[in-house]
């Protein structure tokens, strides 16, 4: 299908690669982008290393210049969210009363935060990451000798402890599961971490269920299930995010665990695809679903959504790569390791440079590197190549992966 009018529900990264991808590809249509935030299209990822930590400056989060929008004659609604979309009609009503009739529209609602909901949690210093102005509201609280508790040992929460350990305060990490980042990585690769940061003076309590927090009239206090207190002056809480699939549902499009689409990222509606952390897509590389939250999912599934809305259909097939910076460290993982049945660790953990691979009947699901850009780079080609290396030739560091590749 050639639109004559694409609107783009959503001001995250997929919008801004399907903007790329649309005048790539010579669509000379109108586009609009409703977006939620008064911001331009930004990066989300530096939110709780660089930025928080005050190395980074606002426009340079920014995807692309104000300028790029204009000269590629993009209409930006900002400050404004698509509340409701009519599929008979073709039309998107915005939550500020107006509407838009759209020819192609791309749903890249993305995501939001998971909220705790216990008592306590409307306490003002309790913060969640996940815009700009929630990290302006921790950073102007951030200050050598404040006691911050964090709940949740994933990336988010662990990267904010990095940064706040660095500048000065006592740090706290409440994880309810029995390591930390449990849900992505190995138990090497969790103790790594878990060490890592106590050396750096975080106090990491795993196995730590909440259940409220005290305070009058701020918070003061974290409280665990089993009676134990942990005094604050800010919280932060980071248990993972969901995806926005309302303007989806309410249009009768199907959503299980996001927004449902094909291999082409399109949904039920023939003039309606969707990208990004908000949509579930068949896996053709793992031969399941999965919905992914990653800047390469919203990237590589904002173009094959573009090119879908203009008929140029492409399958997404890609290996998923996310990354995490804490410290001097920095964890690069390439596919998918659910579902393994065996580990092998490349290197030595004790040398904070070491990766680990992850099979599945002798085949390579995932690497995770630490510190060890070359086992990320050749790693993910291997399992792009649907390589069996053997357990023998991935821990000897003698062995070049290079070699192992498919000529």
């Amino acid at each position: 299908m050639t639109s004559q009018h694409i609107v783009i529900a959503g001001g995250g990264q997929a919008a801004a690669q399907a903007i790329l991808t649309l005048r790539q590809k010579k669509f000379d249509g109108r586009i609009t982008l409703v977006g939620e935030e008064d911001l331009p299209p930004y990066q989300r990822p530096p939110l709780s290393k660089k930025y928080l930590a005050g190395e980074l400056d606002r426009e340079r989060l920014f995807l692309r210049p104000l300028a790029f929008y204009e000269k590629n004659g993009v209409e930006l609604r900002l400050g404004v969210r698509a509340e409701e979309v009519e599929p008979d009609r073709r039309r998107v009503r915005l939550d500020d009363g107006r509407s838009l009739d759209y020819d192609g529209l791309l749903l890249a609602t993305g995501s939001r935060v998971r909220r705790l909901n216990v008592p306590g949690s409307d306490l003002p210093g309790i913060h969640y990451v996940r815009n700009v102005a929630d990290v302006d509201r921790i950073s102007d609280v951030v200050e050598p000798g404040k006691r911050l508790v964090v709940v949740g040992a994933g990336y988010i929460g662990l990267e904010v402890a990095a940064v706040a350990a660095t500048k000065g305060l006592k740090v706290t990490v409440l994880e309810a599961v029995d390591r930390v980042m449990a849900r992505v990585v190995c138990p090497e690769i969790s103790q790594f971490y878990f060490d890592y940061h106590t050396r750096a003076g975080v106090d990491i309590r795993c196995g730590t269920i909440i259940d409220g927090f005290a305070g009058n009239g701020h918070v003061e206090a974290v409280s665990a299930a089993d009676g134990e207190q942990f005094p604050c002056d800010l919280t932060v809480v980071g248990i993972g995010i969901e995806p926005v699939v309302e303007p989806a549902s309410g249009a009768g499009l199907t959503c299980e665990n996001g927004i449902r689409v094909d291999e082409y990222a399109r949904t039920d509606d023939e003039a309606i695809v969707a990208a990004g952390d908000c949509t579930n897509h068949p896996s053709l590389r793992y031969g399941h679903r999965i919905r992914l939250e990653s800047v390469q999912n919203a990237i590589d599934q904002a173009k094959v959504a573009a090119a879908s809305l203009l008929g140029d259909d492409q399958p997404y097939d890609t290996v998923p790569w996310f990354w995490s910076d804490q410290y001097d460290v920095k964890l690069q993982i390439a596919g998918l390791s659910q579902g393994h049945d065996q580990v092998v660790l490349r290197g030595e953990p004790s040398t904070s440079s070491f990766a680990a691979f992850y099979l599945r009947d002798g085949n390579l699901l995932a690497v995770d590197a630490v510190n060890s850009p070359k086992e990320f780079m050749l790693g993910k080609r291997l399992i792009l190549q649907r390589a069996a290396p053997s357990p023998e030739q991935l821990a000897d560091t003698q062995t070049d992966l290079t070699d192992l590749l498919k000529r």
